[in-house]
């Protein structure tokens, strides 16, 4: 059976597209840089997506709000969707705190899989005191905790703890969606 039908077969659609979640300072960036080398996969680094007003109020200080996160959140769905649509899988990320929000990526109810970065708030915030050049400050980290709500069961997600190095995060995230059974970059 080739590799299209076999994931197919388990419940992972032809193509897919992971969306790595969680709080500023989980390792969204550093696992999906390694995931799509590993997969051989396309990746859209989230951050990127932000309109610069977006990224002036958090360099200030100042936490997102809703209005403010739905232009970022659209054009999250839309490169996923330019993904999926040309039958190509990818790795994006995107903090996607909140339920409501993963709905509004993952607007076409197929294709997405959250793999959701889970950490203590202690131990992303010391993570965050070392962490040089981004434009979060580590003061926010209380509002995106509070923001944060934990896929459910019924959501396309599956839960990575981050207490442990990065390379083994991947391959715990190929191994439970699978993906060793996805043709290699498509």
């Amino acid at each position: 059976m080739d590799a299209s039908k076999e994931s197919r077969r388990r419940g992972i659609p032809h193509s897919v597209v992971l969306v790595l979640m969680g709080v500023s300072g989980s390792g969204k960036t550093t696992v999906a840089e390694l995931l799509a080398q590993r997969l051989g996969w396309a990746f859209q680094e989230g951050d990127a997506l932000h309109p610069r007003e977006n990224i002036l109020k958090m360099s200030s200080g100042h936490p997102l709000n809703d209005e403010d996160r739905a232009p970022w959140l659209k054009k999250v769905a839309d490169w996923a969707e330019v993904q999926l649509d040309g039958g190509q899988n990818g790795i994006i990320t995107c903090s996607c705190l909140k339920r409501a929000y993963r709905e509004l990526v993952n607007r076409r109810g197929d294709g997405l899989i959250f793999v959701y970065l889970a950490g203590s708030q202690s131990m992303i915030a010391e993570r965050l005191q070392t962490r040089k050049g981004h434009f979060m400050p580590p003061a926010l980290l209380t509002s995106q905790f509070a923001d944060l709500e934990e896929p459910t069961s019924d959501e396309p997600a599956i839960r990575i703890d981050i207490g442990q190095p990065s390379e083994q995060i991947v391959a715990q995230v190929v191994e439970q969606l699978n993906l060793t059974q996805m043709n290699q970059g498509r």
